[in-house]
Parts: C-alpha cells; sequence; structure tokens
C-alpha cells in the first residue's frame, strides 16, 4: 500500500537516509520476505506516483519494441 508503512518500509528508510534523498519508491520482486514495495514521500508526491509509473512504464515497453 502506498499510504502508510509497507512491507519493506525499513529498507525503504535505509535507502532514503543514504540516497539523503526526501522520498523514495522500494519493490522487490521475489524477496525473502516475498514480493512487495514501499513508499516513503510527502502526499502529494505520493498522488502523483500513478502517472509517474505508467510513464515509466511506456518507457520500458518502448525500450523492448527497439531491440533489434
Amino acid at each position: 500500500m502506498a499510504l502508510g508503512p509497507g512491507k519493506y518500509d525499513d529498507l525503504a528508510t535505509l535507502v532514503r537516509e543514504q540516497a539523503a534523498a526526501s522520498g523514495v519508491i522500494v519493490m522487490v520482486i521475489d524477496g525473502a520476505g516475498g514480493s512487495g514495495f514501499s513508499v516513503q514521500a510527502s502526499p502529494s508526491v505520493t498522488a502523483g506516483l500513478p502517472l509517474l509509473l505508467r510513464h515509466m512504464a511506456d518507457e520500458i515497453e518502448a525500450s523492448f519494441d527497439n531491440e533489434p
């Protein structure tokens, strides 16, 4: 869940602090605790995440479309 602590909130805190970032998204696929994600960002940044993630998905798809 994007609001409130997620499954990997402790890892997100570590990444945010190490990166000296104002916000982070940590996504884990098939990790020791299973798959999941945690978001640590302001409410306004979190509200914009769906658009950002859709844009990222489009870029990932496009990169595969351009492979030889």
